[in-house]
């Protein structure tokens, strides 16, 4: 959950911004944001970059943090009491996919704003790194969810039922798949780039 929030913090960094400290550099302010549909429905198309906007994207990715585990702790709840239906199901998954494709688009935003300050730090493969992970973890689980509902996973035991089914192809695959994220993560957080500074303050101490 935190993993987008961290990202975009660490872009911050990348930039010497610190939204907490009001510290924005004079040459960022003033640049554009060109909202896409369905963004204009509630912002302009194009709106001028200053410390609010800075807060907003920041906000619109932080969102995700609070309303993921809010929801987890609806569902457990409601399993537990044994009045989770389907409609709430359903509910509680499109209510999750606004709040990470809201995360997701306040990133994309960012990157566009400032791809050329962060093209030394390689941040389209980390973005990768981390809208990989977020997609196929998230859709993944929509996609079990609906082939259970159509009873097409169907457990071979009479001690299982459908729902421990998905649960257990969903830790499959997210296993398999963060073996080879983990290798592309090798390449997008290199520590190559830090080589040079650390070898520096060795030489000035």
């Amino acid at each position: 959950m935190q993993v987008m929030a961290k990202f975009l913090a660490l872009l911050y960094t990348y930039l010497d911004i610190s939204i907490s400290k009001n510290i924005v550099p004079d040459d960022i302010k003033g640049r554009v944001i060109h909202h896409s549909f369905p963004m204009t429905l509630f912002q302009p198309h194009k709106v001028y970059l200053n410390h609010h906007k800075l807060k907003l994207l920041k906000y619109w990715t932080w969102q995700f943090v609070v309303i993921r585990p809010v929801c987890s702790v609806v569902m457990i709840v409601l399993q537990l009491l044994e009045i989770y239906p389907d409609w709430l199901s359903w509910t509680i998954t499109i209510i999750l996919n606004i709040s990470v494709s809201l995360a997701l688009y306040a990133l994309v935003a960012f990157y566009h704003v400032f791809a050329k300050e962060l093209a030394p730090h390689n941040p389209l493969a980390k973005f990768l790194c981390v809208k990989g992970i977020v997609f196929f973890c998230y859709w993944q689980g929509v996609l079990l969810s609906i082939l259970a509902a159509m009873d097409i996973l169907t457990p071979e035991h009479y001690w299982l039922d459908a729902a421990h089914v998905q649960q257990a192809l969903q830790n499959i695959l997210v296993v398999v798949e963060m073996i080879f994220f983990s290798i592309f993560q090798m390449y997008a957080y290199s520590a190559a780039p830090y080589k040079g500074k650390v070898v520096k303050e060795k030489k000035k101490e």
